[in-house]
């Protein structure tokens, strides 16, 4: 999968990005859209400006609440996935989380979401250390996440 490039370290290795994975495995869908993983996590109320984290939540189908710490995690994680997605048309959910069995789903998303997208991983390259998960990395890191997204946002967006 091209995904493994990107997926393991700054993006896909965190526990946000085993929340999300456990979100979209629940999900049982082929397909979602990205305004969906949008409501139902909460990234809709951010209004794209993913500096600060508030109220980030799934429930999933068994009433369960599993939190998302932090915004731009979720946002990098996605466009890992999206970028995937339009590659190869899905992403096997299961072997990211290195499970034998292969759950494919497909995250779409319009021209609108796609250039929002890339105006937020943008921002990210910018200014990494003004977002609130710098509170938990360290400078160094937080630029060494902020390079993988440029090459992340330009595979993705340009």
């Amino acid at each position: 999968m091209y995904i493994e490039k990107y997926w393991g370290n700054y993006i896909g290795g965190t526990d946000d990005s085993l929340t999300l994975l456990d979100y979209l495995i629940g999900k049982q869908k082929k397909e979602v859209t990205l305004k969906e993983i949008f409501a139902d996590t909460g990234l809709d109320k951010l209004n794209w400006d993913f500096h600060i984290s508030h109220n980030l939540e799934y429930t999933d189908a068994e009433g369960m609440e599993h939190e998302f710490y932090y915004a731009i995690d979720l946002i990098t994680d996605l466009a890992a996935l999206m970028l995937e997605c339009s590659l190869n048309g899905s992403v096997s959910l299961r072997k990211l989380l290195d499970d034998e069995a292969g759950d494919n789903i497909c995250i779409t998303y319009t021209e609108e979401e796609k250039n929002a997208m890339n105006k937020a991983l943008a921002d990210f390259v910018k200014e990494p250390l003004t977002y609130d998960l710098h509170e938990m990395v360290s400078d160094e890191d937080m630029q060494e996440m902020a390079q993988d997204c440029e090459s992340l946002r330009k595979e993705l967006c340009e």
